[in-house]
């Protein structure tokens, strides 16, 4: 989450118009994550999320990802859910963006990540697979191995002022990702960016997952790589295999990985450093000047493609 289109009071209150959620009392920015502008709403009737949509979201995307909430909250999974406006619309528009109001969710994302998160995390992950089976539309990974060349142009020269000699390493690591990437592995509904600070913990628990907007139809297992990139290394850019292992466990005890998933998991964990990679890339030079958002570090998911092109063997990450 982050803060790109600042709201004034007349424009706020002009749009709040239309919906019942009572009387807003306060309104914060949110300065952490790198996509779209939200804000904290203090209103009569509790507490929403207010989002206006901006940078990489399509705004032909917003239907999929709204019916999608709906549905995985009707199917009993713990996110937020869009509150319609009076004519029964989620999405309005707000400060010349798409925008929309959603429920808040209880709880702490985790500022230090413990074995038992990474459990839970595998557990509400699965759940969530296992819920989009139901939901009928799809959505193209644009971020995966088909958009990556096209991220790759864009940034260009600017990753050798990175690190000397990334431009040609991305590039050689492209054409290898390109030749091993798996074909028939399970697909279905996909978070794709579930980051610590998109999963809420209350009570030792999971309490809810938020950030739906990089949602899209993919290899199941791929968001699996996904999420040990972003949840299993330490500061020091060491795999912590215990992690790792307690994330599979919970995971495969609500859904099953698959042996071919299993085996394609080396190639899949490079294929998410690199995504992850290139939009930082991206985003390091292109953040525009005043936004309330510090693009974040490309060189960590450097050092994590690095160690990844190093594994022969899926026991390296607590696989069997």
């Amino acid at each position: 989450m982050a803060v790109y289109t600042e709201v004034s009071d007349d424009d706020l209150k002009s749009f709040m118009a239309s919906y019942d959620v009572g009387e807003v009392v306060g309104c914060k920015g949110i300065a952490e994550g790198v996509e779209n502008s939200n804000y904290l709403l203090q209103t009569a009737k509790g507490p929403f999320i207010l989002t206006l949509y901006e940078r990489r979201v399509n705004p032909s995307d917003l239907p999929f990802f709204i019916d999608l909430m709906e549905h995985l909250a009707r199917t009993g999974v713990k996110c937020p859910v869009p509150i319609r406006a009076n004519d029964g619309k989620s999405l309005r528009t707000l400060c010349g963006r798409p925008a929309a109001i959603i429920t808040f969710l209880n709880g702490m994302w985790p500022r230090r990540i413990e074995a038992w998160h990474c459990h839970e995390l595998g557990k509400a992950l699965a759940t969530l697979h296992i819920a989009g089976n139901s939901f009928k539309q799809q959505r193209k990974n644009d971020l995966s191995l088909a958009g990556w060349r096209g991220l790759y142009s864009k940034v260009g020269d600017s990753a050798e002022n990175v690190e000397a000699g990334l431009s040609k390493m991305i590039g050689a690591e492209l054409n290898e990702l390109e030749r091993d990437w798996p074909r028939n592995l399970i697909t279905g509904v996909i978070h794709a960016d579930l980051f610590p600070d998109n999963v809420f913990f209350m009570n030792n628990q999971c309490s809810g997952l938020i950030d739906f907007y990089f949602a899209c139809t993919d290899f199941l297992a791929y968001d699996i790589a996904i999420c040990l990139n972003a949840w299993c290394f330490e500061a020091d850019g060491a795999l912590n295999v215990t992690k790792a292992s307690r994330l599979f466990a919970g995971y495969d005890s609500v859904r099953p990985i698959e042996p071919s998933e299993r085996q394609a998991f080396p190639v899949l964990a490079r294929g998410a450093a690199m995504r992850f990679l290139l939009t930082r890339l991206y985003d390091w030079v292109n953040t525009p000047a005043g936004a309330m958002v510090k693009p974040k570090d490309p060189r960590e998911y450097l050092r994590k493609l690095k160690f990844h092109r190093g594994v022969t063997e899926i026991s390296a990450y607590g696989l069997s």
